[in-house]
């Protein structure tokens, strides 16, 4: 991993602007595209990134405001600049959820920051990650959370010390550089990336070339909101590419050998879409380019005006996949792509949990966090454990999921011992293995409820109550403290949307929507699709273990052979799903 780019002092650059800016006629409002509506801001958002490249905010927040505190920074850096650094200001405690919707930012939030770690393909080197846990233990209460795009979250971060975080991380190669923001954010890669011993091909070397060339460049770094990205050589394709915005997933050609199917569009929270195929073979020696080609389709002509309707999926929605391969192909790459043909359906789970045999003979462990939840202490006890176990690498995935590679045959029983001590299983329940849960409001300012102590405790209710019964058809239970979709729930068997609900008393109390029979494409479906909802079907906090249990039971009951949880909910009747 290449050190970021520095952030300069120099007098802000112009934005990127396409060479036609004639503005034709229009009978409706202009949406903001750079090459059809020209460059002129629509919205403060787009004011304040052309005022200041928001990269350079790391010059000011280094020789000012670590100096001079939290009261030293201005609205735009702190609510706006700061993400592009991977900064977000956390919400300050004892704000109940009914308020966050009533009050400013301001109002909501704490004097800390949440700092995400960014982390392209989840690789990290232990030493990596014991710094990382340095960071949470010196400066961040000992937080940490494995997130599902490949990152690591801390909090309670000041602003005093981000200079010090920075020096550190950077000193072993990693950085926070467009970890948020308008930009590109962390690139999701196969966790076993080079080591599967069925993977088609190993993509690391297109994320590298990526992150060298793009990641911090200032030409990118003004896009109309974030965009999201992942490539897998692996027949699982264990990077959830259907809700990417760009995403490459490995593919047989029948002539031109291996290389990689496009996709491009996706994207989840209150607007769900999954993405579409473009139909073209990607080569792996195109691939960054086409990447790039299609960052900057969105730069140039992604919606700005309205920003619930800047991202990649609105345009696709708009343009329909010929017409956007037609633009990648014409204007961005000036030649045409071959046709290819779509990845085969997987046959196994992608979150890599448990003991597989690598290429090269030796082992690698995946294991599963209760919904992402470790902590400084863990993370070093891990770099410990597997450096102990001849292990100088971890993977983090998608799923909040963590990988041990590199493990000696002998040595993979003692590792797993040693990591179940941590609270990190090889062998969890499906319950355990299946459910994951975003920040929630003990952190986030855009939460309504509490969710990751709220999940563990349905999980260990569910043990106690189920058992394996789901074991012949693992369901997935999603939690989510808002609309937002950051735990994905459209795409689970079970998503739960946080927010207030009436309980039997008539009081209003945390709860959440509930979404059923959504899913990736994977072993137990052919393709993805979005969960149906049920009018009215909602669960109190407290309430989910009753609710799962009702519902799989009733499923175990009524499904028909060897139907999936999604298949069922999709035909059952709404009396069946309560």
């Amino acid at each position: 991993m290449v050190t970021p780019r520095p952030a300069t002092t120099a007098a802000p650059a112009e934005p990127h602007r396409a060479t036609a800016t004639v503005r034709p006629p229009r009978a409706t409002k202009p949406n903001g595209q750079w090459k059809v509506d020209g460059t002129a801001p629509l919205n403060h958002n787009e004011e304040f990134k052309q005022e200041s490249d928001p990269l350079e905010v790391r010059a000011r927040i280094e020789q000012t405001y670590a100096r001079e505190g939290f009261d030293s920074i201005p609205g735009d850096d702190l609510h706006g600049r700061f993400r592009w650094w991977g900064l977000y200001t956390q919400r300050k405690p004892g704000i109940d959820g009914g308020r966050t919707a009533t009050l400013e930012p301001h109002e909501l939030e704490d004097r800390y920051f949440m700092l995400r770690v960014r982390i392209d393909g989840g690789a990290l080197t232990t030493e990596q990650l014991r710094t990382i846990a340095g960071i949470s233990r010196d400066f961040g209460r000992g937080s940490a959370d494995l997130t599902d795009r490949q990152n690591i979250q801390l909090h309670w971060i000041q602003v005093e010390d981000v200079p010090e975080i920075w020096r550190r991380l950077e000193s072993v190669g990693l950085s926070t550089t467009e970890a948020c923001g308008d930009v590109p954010r962390v690139i999701l890669g196969s966790p076993v990336a080079g080591v599967a011993k069925d993977e088609l091909i190993d993509p690391t070397p297109i994320i590298n070339e990526i992150q060298e060339r793009w990641i911090g460049d200032p030409e990118l770094s003004n896009l109309p909101r974030k965009f999201k990205s992942a490539i897998t050589g692996h027949p699982s394709q264990d990077v959830v590419h259907e809700i990417n915005d760009i995403s490459f997933v490995a593919v047989q050609h029948p002539e031109l050998g291996i290389g990689y199917d496009l996709w491009v569009g996706g994207g989840l929270s209150t607007a769900p879409r999954l993405a579409e195929r473009l139909g073209v073979f990607v080569t792996p020696e195109d691939a960054p380019e086409v990447w790039y080609g299609v960052v900057r389709i969105f730069r140039d002509y992604g919606y700005r005006r309205l920003r619930n309707k800047a991202r990649l999926k609105f345009l696709l929605a708009d343009w329909g996949p010929a017409k956007f391969r037609q633009i990648l192909e014409d204007e961005y790459l000036g030649r045409a792509l071959p046709d290819g043909p779509a990845a085969p359906v997987p046959d196994q789970q992608g979150d890599h949990v448990g003991v597989h045999e690598q290429k090269d003979g030796r082992f690698y462990v995946g294991v599963a966090p209760t919904v992402g939840r470790v902590s400084g202490d863990i993370l070093a006890s891990v770099a410990d454990v597997a450096e102990a176990h001849g292990s100088l690498r971890v993977r983090l995935t998608p799923h909040q999921k963590l990988v041990v590679l590199d493990v000696a045959a002998e040595k993979v029983e003692s590792l797993v011992t040693e990591l179940d001590a941590l609270g990190l299983q090889a062998n969890p329940s499906q319950f355990r293995r299946r459910t994951i849960a975003c920040t929630g409001i003990e952190y986030c300012k855009l939460a309504i409820v509490e969710t990751k102590a709220t999940a563990a405790t349905a999980i260990t209710q569910l043990e106690e109550r189920l058992g394996d019964v789901s074991a012949l058809k693992p369901i997935s239970l999603h939690v989510n403290g808002c609309p937002n979709s950051c735990a994905r729930i459209q795409t689970a068997d079970i998503g739960l949307k946080g927010q207030l609900v009436t309980d039997d008393d008539g009081s209003q109390v945390p709860g959440f929507q509930v979404h059923l029979g959504g899913g990736l494409a994977s072993q137990d479906r052919e393709e993805a699709g979005l969960g149906r909802t049920v009018r009215g079907l909602k669960v109190t906090a407290d309430g989910i273990a009753d609710y799962v249990e009702r519902v799989v039971t009733r499923f175990e009951k009524d499904r028909d052979g060897d139907e999936t949880f999604a298949q069922w909910a999709h035909r059952a009747d709404e009396e069946s799903l309560r």
